[in-house]
């Protein structure tokens, strides 16, 4: 399924990976070492609205592993989505850091 050329899969697959790597990053960096579970997390990201950015933007990375992973295998329109969904990523976090 990963293997087909679609526009649709690069949305989803690039919608979908920052959240993954939002989790792994919770758990390795947040749980691991200071045994703070997700919904703690969350509260002191809200709270914390200057962290917001950093975190997406850690997270977005990994959205930048899976484009040149799609591009190398030559599956360009499913790269386009996944660009796509990385540039909306970035909008988000340009605004969050104006406001």
């Amino acid at each position: 399924m990963l293997k087909q050329d679609k526009l649709s899969l690069g949305v989803l697959v690039g919608f979908l990976t920052p959240i993954a790597a939002f989790l792994l990053y919770w758990l390795l960096a947040v749980y691991l070492s200071k045994h703070i579970n997700l919904a703690d997390f969350l509260i002191y990201l809200k709270n914390a609205r200057q962290q917001i950015p950093k975190v997406i933007s850690i997270c977005l990375l990994a959205n930048g592993i899976v484009f040149y992973f799609y591009t190398r295998a030559r599956l360009d329109i499913t790269a386009k989505g996944i660009l796509l969904i990385t540039l909306l990523y970035a909008i988000v976090i340009l605004l969050l850091k104006i406001i």
